[in-house]
């Protein structure tokens, strides 16, 4: 008698089934071990940048790291050039808060202490003219985006600034002043130069309150309502509030307040605004981790919600967000956008959003560009007793709206 492929399916499974050599497989995969959300964050933190700080720190950073870009790029040679500055910008303005953090388990433990030597040594490196991988903050326009980013490493972690030799300190003060004779775009590049002088003012260095004041009334010129501003004088639909303009808003604004109270009633509308950006960017997760592939820099991957981890890390979350619900949503991208087969090429992360996607990158990107998803690393700066850890598995938005969930309706609010 023929049996159709369906049958010779079932039978072959209850044979396997039978089979004791499968029960105790079996049971030994019901024993493993389950990694937790935080294992696996941490874990996926050590693969990415690891090949980038290790480098440094041995001052091989430029031997290893590949010479990529977009493949319309524009000045193919300067990118190049400023791919080093970009690179260690972006993983340490995403790693600063768990290289600020103390305690944990003890492998995590071993682990930030072993990133803190090859951050300091690193450091130390890239601002030593006498080194392989010295990084000049001259070499094009671009630095001024790639210095504000470890401005803000170092304003997110005062451990680093703490723990840096008096030589590598004035050195990186130096560097920084270098940037100023750029003049930034009429754009989110207004806060790029506004994080430097926040970073100056700070740590206790003369610094321009112009440079500041003008990114922060120009922005406020800027918003458009429902907790989003425009990025110059158009508005697109990208994730520049969430890549730079909030995140930089609120930790700028918090610090001149902070010196002086002037900004005072503007950085109460930041905060709300901040709180109203993140409920949309909570939205924006699909149930599998998926978002909108819209507009450019797309290939920072899950750095397309900075600006929920950051909100996340601060512990600054609106009421109807829930740290669990962040944590499982942010786990999802994370997932998504590093799963799979071509996300890294020989230890590197390639140009794209899921994989390698060349002809998504944009005619500034190189190889140091895509960790800016570092980003999303910024809650391993919160002890794992904090309730963004602690707290029970929850379902994000997506999640329960699209299994048929009732649910509270959204609404715009005036934020002017």
């Amino acid at each position: 008698m023929k049996r159709n492929t369906a049958t010779c399916f079932v039978l072959l499974l209850l044979a396997t089934l039978a089979n004791p050599g499968f029960a105790q497989k079996k049971n030994a995969v019901k024993k493993a071990p389950l990694i937790t959300d935080r294992q696996l964050w941490l874990a996926e933190m050590d693969k990415m940048v690891r090949p980038v700080l290790r480098s440094l720190a041995h001052d091989s950073l430029r031997i290893v790291m590949p010479q990529i870009t977009s493949q319309r790029v524009d000045n193919k040679a300067q990118r190049i050039q400023v791919q080093y500055l970009e690179v260690l910008g972006r993983v340490l303005s995403g790693m600063a808060p768990w290289l600020q953090l103390e305690g944990g388990t003890p492998e995590e433990v071993a682990l930030r202490n072993q990133y803190r030597q090859w951050t300091l040594q690193g450091l130390s490196n890239a601002l030593d003219s006498t080194k392989n991988d010295y990084m000049r903050f001259d070499v094009a326009a671009q630095q001024l985006v790639d210095a504000s980013f470890l401005a803000f490493a170092f304003v997110r972690a005062p451990w680093l600034w703490e723990n840096l030799d008096a030589t590598t300190r004035n050195r990186l003060v130096n560097g920084f002043k270098t940037t100023r004779r750029y003049r930034p775009g009429f754009s989110n590049w207004l806060l790029f130069s506004a994080m430097t002088e926040a970073f100056f003012c700070k740590y206790g260095y003369e610094w321009d309150p112009m440079r500041v004041d003008y990114a922060l009334q120009q922005l406020e010129q800027w918003y458009v309502g429902d907790g989003m501003y425009s990025d110059g004088t158009h508005f697109a639909f990208d994730y520049y509030n969430s890549y730079v303009m909030q995140p930089y808003l609120a930790a700028i604004s918090g610090i001149i307040n902070g010196k002086n109270g002037s900004y005072k009633d503007m950085t109460l509308k930041i905060k709300k605004r901040n709180e109203r950006y993140a409920v949309i960017q909570e939205r924006l997760i699909n149930a599998d981790g998926t978002f909108p592939a819209t507009g450019r820099s797309i290939i920072y991957r899950g750095a397309a919600f900075h600006h929920l981890a950051d909100m996340a890390w601060r512990k600054a979350l609106p009421e109807q967000l829930k740290p669990a619900q962040v944590r499982g949503a942010l786990t999802a991208v994370l997932t998504k956008t590093l799963e799979s087969p071509s996300t890294y090429r020989n230890g590197w992360l390639t140009l794209g959003l899921y994989g390698s996607q060349p002809d998504i990158a944009d005619v500034y990107n190189n190889q140091g560009s895509p960790y800016l998803c570092t980003a999303l690393f910024l809650p391993l700066g919160l002890p794992d007793s904090d309730p963004f850890w602690a707290d029970a598995p929850a379902k994000w938005s997506s999640q329960r709206i699209w299994s048929g969930e009732d649910f509270p309706n959204d609404h715009s609010v005036d934020l002017r």
